[in-house]
């Protein structure tokens, strides 16, 4: 499976929750998919999904699910202490390793290579990690959003892309839809 194809998987999942989606194709991909009031997409900043997503759920009550990629995290590897020294139980945190860096041409990342985010999370203290494949991430997800507490998903996956339109609305349009949710 693919990004995509998991993204389409789960979006029954993601109905109605609060959503913050790595920046790029995965954001195209998501909108096109799915596109609701409560998904932030990033539109740039790269590696901060992660960590506005922990941001905001240690800032309100309701679910969050931070949609991010292994390029993403490494390149901001430090979110991984934080979310495990800033504990949100209602924060899960879903990397699609795809063992590449998608949106810029599907240069191999590092968790392409030796570096397992499914070990490293530990490492850093996060304690409640899960390694999945694309097929079975919908089950995991609604797993992890049941248990009520603060979850490292890692989902392996082949790399590629969809073709999907770019965004088209602009940030402050995604910002003011997106707070309305968090509001509501």
């Amino acid at each position: 499976m693919i990004r995509s194809e998991i993204l389409r998987d789960i979006a029954p999942i993601l109905d109605g929750q609060l959503v913050v989606c790595n920046i790029g194709i995965p954001s195209q991909e998501l909108h096109a998919i799915h596109d609701q009031a409560s998904n932030f997409y990033m539109l740039g900043t790269m590696g901060l999904a992660s960590s506005i997503g922990l941001g905001l759920a240690l800032s309100q009550p309701k679910t969050v699910i931070a949609i991010d990629g292994d390029g993403s995290v490494l390149t901001n590897l430090g979110t991984l202490p934080t979310i495990a020294n800033n504990v949100a139980d209602n924060y899960i945190l879903l990397i699609i390793d795809n063992g590449s860096y998608g949106s810029t041409g599907d240069q191999p990342t590092y968790a392409g290579m030796k570096t397992r985010l499914e070990d490293v999370a530990p490492a850093c203290g996060c304690a409640n990690v899960v390694s999945c494949t694309g097929e079975d991430t919908g089950y995991v997800l609604k797993a992890a959003i049941a248990g009520g507490q603060q979850t490292v998903i890692v989902c392996k996956c082949d790399s590629g892309n969809a073709k999907m339109p770019v965004i088209t609305m602009d940030p402050v349009t995604i910002r003011d839809r997106f707070m309305g949710a968090v509001k509501a």
